[in-house]
């Protein structure tokens, strides 16, 4: 605890060495000299007036609230007591006690609430456009079965098609943020994964911007979703050459290994000990206001023009990174420009340990097919364009609007014997995953394809492993409802 004393005139007499240590000052720098001056200046008013009232009287017990001047700006409380001297003059003890360290504690918290209250309403809107997006993806490929190229309507519906489509990319942002979207991780070098991204980079940024990247040897690998650590990758460069726009500039990529064997605190993030593999982006452009470093990563927070973004690029990054198990921190000033530095857990190696396949299996060109399929779907316009898809493509399909309903036509005795489940995972009452539990009961040998637009990681565990489940995002189209249905129906 530092201690100090101040005469009638709010003047340091003496102190001790905590005191010296809190304002970052030799003695020499501070006696004689006005208290004050310790403290911010936007402080020192309303810091002085209570000393004064203390000074005359006024009880002191309560402590005051400032964050001292020069070095680390610690944050303090400080205590005034009045004394009596030996002259019969009057002077004040200050007791300062150091609360940086909580109230980093509490930054760090409200932060951390914000951005999950965030995150959560970002996954609940997202969840419901999907169900809209699946709806009108849907219904226009059925009607593209009737209408050919050629015909007066094809390009009208084509365009509600495509527009609905870029709605679903952005729905993917949101639930990219909101850390909610499926991912399919595999081993990486992100010295491949930057040398493939190399010729699309050079032509997003312009000819009036040097680009370079300059890889760290002996780089480790990560385990991620390549199509998501692109699309980070793609976001920081276009937010690079935004930030840069019209002046040019120097884009670098720099790629690094960092170790650490304690937790490295930032801002209000904990990286937790460990190997991380570094992509650091950065920029000579205009840099960031201090303002907004705080706020960079929220959705539709954006310092562009009206019309010259979502305001989903940054949140994207933070969410995708943030669900990798990996740390993204900014380092900016005005006119220093940014360095984004991405900071992604470094993949152990284990003689078992092999990498995902790159590319999809390839589709099945005939998407008809046989069988009995019980679909569970609360929301109508979704169920009922499932319906007609799948009976289209040859299949005999029931419909439940709820868990219940579905056990209920699973349970009855003169029903046909049902091949395959495709069910929603979030229902009223009964969801899903509870719905599939009671038909292991009975049916543990029946095959499952879970619909959601949440992700895939949310429901799986509440399963089990008792019962082989596959799973399919909205929105989809007929195509990869059809190709899914026909993948699993004829799977051993």
């Amino acid at each position: 605890m530092g201690i100090a004393q101040v005469n009638a005139e709010l003047k340091l007499e003496e102190c001790n060495a905590t005191f010296l240590s809190l304002v970052a000052a030799p003695l020499a720098d501070v006696q004689g000299k006005a208290v004050g001056l310790l403290f911010q200046r936007d402080q020192r008013a309303g810091f002085l007036a209570h000393l004064a009232a203390v000074l005359d009287g006024a009880d002191g017990s309560a402590p005051v609230e400032a964050r001292l001047r020069g070095g680390s700006s610690p944050a303090v409380h400080v205590y005034a007591r009045r004394v009596e001297t030996e002259g019969g003059g009057r002077a004040l003890i200050l007791h300062m006690v150091d609360m940086t360290t909580q109230k980093n504690l509490e930054a760090q918290f409200v932060q951390s609430q914000k951005m999950q209250a965030i995150g959560q309403l970002a996954g609940g809107v997202a969840h419901d456009f999907n169900n809209l997006l699946t709806a009108m993806i849907g219904f226009c490929d059925l009607l593209l079965l009737r209408h050919k190229p050629g015909d007066h309507s094809f390009t009208d519906i084509m365009q509600i098609k495509q527009n609905a489509n870029r709605a679903a990319n952005l729905v993917r942002q949101l639930l990219a943020f909101s850390r909610q979207q499926t991912l399919q991780p595999r081993v990486l070098n992100i010295t491949d994964v930057l040398a493939e991204l190399s010729n699309l980079l050079r032509r997003l940024i312009g000819e009036n911007i040097e680009f370079r990247m300059i890889h760290g040897r002996d780089l480790g690998l990560v385990k991620v979703d390549q199509g998501q650590l692109e699309q980070v990758i793609i976001n920081l460069v276009v937010n690079a050459r935004d930030a840069m726009a019209g002046a040019g500039g120097r884009l670098t990529i720099v790629t690094s290994n960092f170790s650490t064997p304690v937790p490295v605190r930032r801002d209000t993030e904990e990286m937790q000990p460990g190997d991380y593999v570094v992509v650091e982006v950065i920029d000579t452009g205009c840099g960031i206001p201090k303002e907004n470093l705080q706020r960079i990563f929220e959705p539709f927070f954006s310092t562009k023009e009206i019309g010259s973004g979502t305001g989903l690029g940054l949140s994207t990054v933070y969410g995708i990174v943030r669900q990798t198990g990996g740390f993204v921190f900014v380092d900016s000033a005005p006119g220093e420009g940014a360095k984004f530095s991405i900071y992604l857990p470094r993949f152990q190696e284990t003689g078992a340990a092999t990498a995902l396949p790159a590319e999809a299996k390839e589709k099945v060109a005939d998407l008809t097919g046989m069988g009995t399929i019980l679909l569970v779907e609360d929301e109508d316009a979704v169920r009922v364009f499932g319906a007609r898809a799948l009976r289209n493509k040859g299949y005999h399909v029931l419909e439940a609007k709820s868990g219940e309903s579905a056990l209920e036509i699973l349970k009855r005795q003169d029903g046909p014997v049902v091949d395959l489940i495709v069910t929603d995972v979030v229902m009223p009452q009964m969801d899903g995953p509870t719905m599939i539990r009671h038909v292991q009961e009975f049916r543990p040998d029946l095959k499952v394809i879970f619909i959601s637009g949440y992700a895939e990681e949310r429901f799986r565990a509440q399963v089990g492993d008792g019962m082989r489940v596959e799973f399919l995002p909205k929105p989809f189209s007929l195509k990869q409802l059809a190709s899914k249905v026909k993948e699993v129906i004829g799977g051993e």
